[in-house]
């Protein structure tokens, strides 16, 4: 490769992530909302499409509905030896514009980069997007860049239920995403994703780039509390079997035991509580609840699961009620490769950029790319440490400053061994 240094179309960048982020907005709650293979997805996806052709990068779409777009490499090169840059279009409810769009998008950047100076990089390079990273819609999250990766059977993913009941293979046919390439099929020499840093750290310090060294393990569970719905004015305390009160102090538990035990590391979190039949003076049968363990140590998060498995036949027998689990997802606490890493602390700082090592407490595709290839991330800010809301932000400024490091590591990558 040349030793011209390419330019990240800052502009183009800028409006992509705008036009992303208007599908699926909701006009009355604020935000968007692109669960997996949606129909927003599936008109996210469309756009994304049409911008990788724009670009003439060759398109393909796996069985899992993995997308990609590959540029290919000046001498020839195959897949085996690219450079994957990676993130997911999908959203939680009632989302930002950023999360994983941002990742996704400056990946493109680097390819029109080539493209505007009509050049090809020494490698290949492959702009990815994965399926179903949220995991709002169908468990696990990250699914897509699992089963890329190995950890999840194709199938296993294709069967899998939607907390609306479709089946997810027939959601991908639905939508026309269901791809004939096997998932795994290009397999990079590397990965690297940009994104948002989702947390408040970045902002708080007063620095402008994340190189993340490590990312949380996450254990998702769901617990059902099966009781005896009765009238809330004639059943005295000491005789019920409040299936609403046993989730409560199950609940409670996790902040006041649970977490207390590593308060600096330890997360808990119940993002979704139902309860049946859902009546102010009917004492409830059944509550049904998620739990959202975290903690960057795997022997802590084990430590935490423990706490909370001893403590549910303690509730059950104490309250006269049954308890079920059923776990959703489970990952170990990822280390990133310390080579990747070095080379984007050396790019943030040839850059004059302020940065800092750090840990990414939420998951992303780069965990699972971290299975099979070197992997690394570069985090840019969030106003006040907010993501999955509307108030999602990032200034222009620090988005443009995230995707300069990409474009200089990419170029770093591409000239090295």
């Amino acid at each position: 490769m040349s030793s011209t240094s390419l330019s990240v179309d800052a502009t183009t960048l800028l409006q992509q992530l705008r036009t992303l982020g208007g599908i699926g907005t909701d006009t009355v709650a604020g935000g968007r909302t692109r669960l997996a293979l949606s129909d927003a997805d599936r008109d996210a996806r469309d756009q994304l499409v049409q911008w990788l052709r724009e670009l003439d990068l060759d398109v393909r779409v796996d069985r899992i509905g993995n997308i990609f777009g590959v540029l290919r490499a000046a001498t020839g090169t195959d897949q085996g030896d690219a450079l994957m840059i990676g993130s997911h279009i999908d959203s939680v409810r009632n989302a930002g514009a950023l999360d994983g769009c941002y990742g996704v998008l400056s990946g493109l950047a680097v390819a029109r980069a080539y493209r505007s100076a009509g050049m090809l990089p020494t490698r290949a390079l492959v702009v990815a997007a994965f399926t179903n990273e949220e995991g709002v819609r169908y468990q696990p999250d990250m699914m897509g860049s699992l089963v890329h990766a190995g950890g999840l059977a194709v199938q296993a993913a294709l069967d899998s239920r939607g907390i609306d009941g479709t089946r997810l293979g027939d959601e991908l046919t639905r939508i026309g995403y269901a791809g004939e390439l096997e998932p795994g099929t290009i397999v990079p020499r590397e990965y690297l994703e940009l994104h948002i840093e989702q947390g408040p750290i970045l902002e708080a310090e007063g620095l402008e780039i994340g190189v993340v060294e490590n990312l949380q393990g996450i254990s998702w569970q769901k617990i059902t509390v099966h009781g005896t719905a009765n009238h809330a004015g004639t059943t005295p305390t000491r005789l019920r079997h409040d299936a609403g009160y046993a989730a409560a102090a199950i609940i409670a538990f996790l902040r006041e035991q649970v977490v207390a035990a590593a308060p600096e590391t330890t997360l808990a979190t119940t993002g979704s509580l139902r309860l049946e039949p859902d009546a102010i003076n009917v004492i409830p049968r059944q509550a049904t609840f998620t739990v959202d363990l975290r903690d960057p140590d795997e022997r802590r998060l084990q430590a935490a699961e423990r706490r909370l498995a001893d403590f549910l036949p303690q509730m059950a027998e104490r309250e006269g009620v049954r308890i079920g689990t059923e776990r959703l997802a489970r990952f170990e606490p990822v280390n990133f490769d310390a080579g990747l890493a070095g080379v984007i602390e050396a790019s943030a700082r040839r850059l004059g950029f302020s940065c800092r090592r750090m840990t990414s407490g939420a998951g992303h595709d780069a965990q699972m790319m971290a299975r099979i290839v070197p992997a690394a991330m570069i985090f840019v800010p969030s106003r006040g440490g907010i993501s999955h809301n509307p108030r999602e932000h990032t200034d222009d400024v620090q988005l443009i400053q995230g995707a300069q490091v990409l474009m200089d590591v990419v170029q770093q990558r591409m000239a090295g061994p």
